[in-house]
C-alpha cells in the first residue's frame, strides 16, 4: 500500500505511525469529552490516557525484543537503530502494559472503575479503527488468502521489506474488517 508517508534519505515518516498518533488524539478527545459528561476529573483521565500510551509503546517494544530475540542477541546494537525506533512493536505487549498501568492509575486516583472504563471504551475503539487503517497502509496485520471480490493484493515491495506482507497474493483485508468493527463499536 503506502508504508512511508514522507521519505527523505535515511529518514521516513511511517504512515502507520501517523495514523496511530491521529487515532490516539481522536480517542483522547472523545474520552475527555465523555469523562466531563460523566463528572470525572478530565485532567486525571488525560493522565491515565497518556501514561497508558507511553506504557503501551514501551510494552510493545519490549515484546518485540522478546519475540525477535535471536535478531537482537546476534546484534544488540539493532535495539538502538532508527529502524527499530520506527517499528511499531508487538500489540500484545503494548496492550498488557497499558492495561496494567491504566488499572493501577485508576485505583491510585480513586476513579470509579466501571464509569472510567465506560468513558474510555469509545475513544479506544475509534483510536483502534484509525490505527488499523495505518496497518493497511503499512501492509502489516494482513489476513489469510482470499478468493472473494473484496480481496486486497499488496504489490509494494517496501511494504514487503518492512512487514513481510506477501506480494501479489489476494488476501482478506483484515485491517479493514477490524477498522469497521471498531468504528461501529
Amino acid at each position: 500500500m503506502f508504508p512511508k508517508l514522507i521519505d527523505t534519505g535515511g529518514f521516513y515518516l511511517p504512515t502507520y505511525g501517523l495514523l496511530v498518533a491521529l487515532g490516539f488524539l481522536a480517542g483522547l478527545q472523545l474520552t475527555t469529552r465523555l469523562s466531563k459528561r460523566a463528572g470525572l476529573d478530565p485532567e486525571r483521565i488525560n493522565n491515565v490516557a497518556i501514561y497508558c500510551a507511553l506504557a503501551g509503546l514501551l510494552g510493545a517494544k519490549l515484546f518485540m525484543f522478546l519475540f525477535d530475540w535471536e535478531i537482537y542477541a546476534r546484534d544488540p546494537g539493532q535495539m538502538f537503530t532508527l529502524q527499530t525506533l520506527q517499528a511499531a512493536g508487538v500489540y500484545q505487549g503494548g496492550f498488557l502494559a497499558a492495561f496494567f498501568v491504566g488499572w493501577w492509575l485508576i485505583r491510585r486516583y480513586g476513579l470509579p472503575l466501571l464509569l472510567t472504563m465506560d468513558a474510555f471504551a469509545p475513544g479506544v475503539a475509534i483510536g483502534q479503527a484509525i490505527g488499523r487503517l495505518g496497518c493497511l497502509a503499512a501492509g502489516c496485520c494482513w489476513g489469510g488468502s482470499c478468493d472473494r471480490p473484496w480481496a486486497i493484493t499488496f504489490t509494494n515491495e517496501e511494504a514487503n521489506r518492512l512487514t513481510g506482507v506477501p506480494l501479489n497474493v489476494p488476501l482478506h483485508p483484515a485491517q479493514i474488517y477490524e477498522a469497521v468493527v471498531n468504528a461501529v463499536l
